[in-house]
C-alpha cells in the first residue's frame, strides 16, 4: 500500500479540500473501483450464485452506457461540490474511451466515476451509496457494505 493511504473500508476519509486536488480521472480511477465493488456487494446479497452468472449481472451495470445513464438520473440530485466533480470528469480529456460507447457517454460516465471516487475518498460513504441507489433505483440497504 502507498504511503499515506488506508485500508479503511468506509472510504479513505481524506479531507475535502484534499480530495479535490486529485485530477478528474483520479477520481474517476477511484470511482470506478469503489462502484463496482458497490455493485458486486450487492449482487452477492441478492443470489449466491456462479461466478460467472455474478459477472455477467455485474458487467450490465458497470458499463460506461449504464453510468452514463445514471449521470443523467443523478445530475439534478447533485450538490453544487458534486456538480462541480461531475463536470471535470465529464470534461477531462482521456487518451481512451470504451469501445461499446460513444464518446458522449463515456464521458458522462467518466463524470459519474469521477463524483463516486470524490466521495469515497472524502469518506462520504453513505452520500455515495445514497446516489448508487438513486441511479439503480433500488433500495440503498442494498448497497451496505
Amino acid at each position: 500500500m502507498a504511503p499515506g493511504m488506508t485500508a479503511d473500508p468506509q472510504g479513505a476519509g481524506e479531507s475535502a479540500a484534499r480530495v479535490r486536488q486529485y485530477s478528474p480521472l483520479t477520481l474517476a480511477y477511484a470511482g470506478d473501483a469503489a462502484y463496482e465493488l458497490l455493485i458486486r456487494t450487492m449482487l452477492i446479497r441478492r443470489a449466491n450464485q456462479p461466478v460467472h452468472q455474478l459477472n455477467r449481472m455485474a458487467s450490465t451495470l458497470v458499463k460506461a452506457q449504464k453510468q452514463s445513464e445514471m449521470a443523467g438520473i443523478l445530475e439534478p440530485l447533485l450538490t453544487e461540490e458534486e456538480a462541480a466533480v461531475y463536470r471535470r470528469g465529464r470534461n477531462a480529456k482521456a487518451n481512451t474511451h470504451a469501445r461499446s460507447a460513444g464518446i458522449q457517454e463515456y464521458r458522462r460516465a467518466t463524470g459519474f466515476e469521477a463524483v463516486i471516487g470524490y466521495l469515497y475518498l472524502s469518506g462520504q460513504m453513505d452520500r455515495m451509496r445514497e446516489l448508487v441507489a438513486a441511479g439503480l433505483q433500488v433500495d440503498v440497504e442494498e448497497l451496505r457494505m
